[in-house]
């Protein structure tokens, strides 16, 4: 099936493999926040229990290094695409409060951008992430 729009989360390629799994776990719960269009139906297996209901469409996880997340993030920002943001000051937080403070302690042009991730026009989205290749 063919979407006509994307949702995609960057990662910065040197990470450990613990705290990229924890931030595209982030950066996913703010994209469906912001879009709840985007949450399908609860899944039920064949004795009828049910379970959570997740994104309707594949996830297309880029990796890549600071700069390219900030080439992302530049053009993001100029394009009026609204992101999810994780900052590399927010692992050494304990919970949400904390990281909204660390977070708006920090500005785009500091070079700490670890993960993005965003949902938008696919055209667009290939536009944000263009350059930059899947993570694998």
């Amino acid at each position: 099936m063919f979407f006509q729009s994307k949702i995609i989360v960057v990662v910065k390629n040197d990470l450990q493999q613990w705290q990229k799994l924890n931030v595209v776990a982030f950066l996913m719960s703010g994209v469906m926040i912001d879009h709840p269009e985007l949450k399908g139906e609860p899944y039920v297996d064949s004795v009828g229990n049910e379970f959570s209901q997740m994104a309707k469409q594949p996830v297309f996880v880029y990796g890549g290094s600071a700069t390219e997340l900030d080439k992302v993030s530049n053009r993001a920002l100029r394009r009026g695409v609204k992101t999810s943001a994780y900052i590399e000051q927010m692992f050494s937080t304990g919970h949400d409060e904390e990281n909204r403070q660390v977070f708006s302690e920090h500005g785009p042009d500091e070079g700490n951008l670890v993960g993005i991730g965003f949902y938008c026009d696919s055209k667009e989205a290939d536009k944000l992430v263009k350059g930059i290749k899947r993570h694998s």
